[in-house]
This record gives C-alpha cells, structure tokens and sequence, in this order.
C-alpha cells in the first residue's frame, strides 16, 4: 500500500499601493516583506479601556515577524480589496478574541522600516484606528503573549525596558492627534 502526503500552504497576498495608496498589485505577505520591501497596505489599531489606558500586546513568540515584541493593540494586512477598517475590526476580534466597542479612523501614515532583528523590511501605507477596547477579551496564544493596559507615562517606562516592534514609535506619533482628541483627559 503506497500512502501519498499532500502538504498545501495558505498563501496570503497582500495590496500593493502606491505613494498614495492606490492599489498597484499584489505579493505574497513575506516576499512583501524581504528586503527591499515593497510598498503594500497595512494597518494599525490602537484600543483604550474607560480611563484612557492604551491597551498593548506582547507579540507570540511563534510568530515569524517580530516575536515576543511589544506593540499597539492590533496590526496586519487587509486581504486585496478587503476594506481597511473592515480588517481592522476582524483582526482585532481574531488576534484578542473580542471586536473594539467603537474604532474610528485615525489617518494614514507611509514609513519604510528595516527589521534588523527578523532581516524583514516594514514598507508599508498604514491605515490607523483608534477606539476602545471590549471590557472583556481573551486573547488568541497563537497570536498574542501578553496583554497590558498601560497610561503614558507607563508606556514610557515600558518603551525604556522592553523591546518594541520596529513601527510602534512611527504610528503612535501619527495617531496621536486623534488619539488625544478621543480620550482627552488621558495625559496622551
């Protein structure tokens, strides 16, 4: 009796865009991703619980890009032609097991970001959102290691003692105006 394995991978592709997002293409997540880098839409979501804590994730150490970093409360890829804010939502409710209570756009910001650690290229025109979280989550383990809710000055001092993703700095400081405007009385 001949047994035959067949191995199939999911191959994702991401959007390709130009300088001013318009849809190019597309490419496979990591070829987008290898140096060079190839400009593809991404996007990033940052949460806050009632007292304007922002919520962070610790990145799963099984992850190929950036394991174990810290960073904002979701990010990724919409699929081609799949709607940023849409993506947002359903990576969000994957990666945390729980939809944001309320997201609103946030701007877009294009940055072109090596990953020494990985070797990886962060070259992306990412899609921001800021909301609130869920008062209840359970995160996916696959997908996250950690969770924390943390004030400014918290953050600081977390930024000072562990390591982040390659791209927190770069979205933060574009999402900030709007961040600031939503949850004023946080100290952001």
């Amino acid at each position: 009796m001949t047994t035959t394995t067949v191995t199939t991978t999911t191959e994702i592709l991401l959007e390709l865009v130009d300088e001013q997002g318009r849809t190019i293409g597309t490419a496979e997540k990591l070829s987008a991703h290898q140096a060079p880098g190839r400009l593809h839409r991404a996007f990033s979501v940052f949460l806050f619980d009632s007292e304007g804590r922002m919520l962070l994730q610790q990145r799963a150490l099984s992850k190929y890009h950036s394991p174990g970093v810290w960073s904002n409360t979701c990010c990724g890829h919409p699929y081609p032609e799949e709607p940023p804010f849409v993506a947002a939502a359903r990576r969000t409710a994957e990666e945390l097991g729980a939809a944001p209570v309320r997201m609103e756009q946030a701007g877009t910001v294009t940055y072109d970001l090596p990953d020494e650690a990985s070797g990886l290229v962060e070259k992306e025109y990412n899609h921001l959102f800021v909301g609130v979280a869920a008062p209840a989550f359970t995160p996916n383990p696959d997908e996250v290691a950690d969770t924390a809710f943390v004030t400014a000055a918290e953050l600081a001092a977390l930024r000072a003692a562990k390591p982040f993703s390659v791209w927190f700095g770069t979205v933060l400081d574009a999402a900030l105006p709007t961040i600031r405007a939503t949850f004023p009385n946080a100290g952001w």
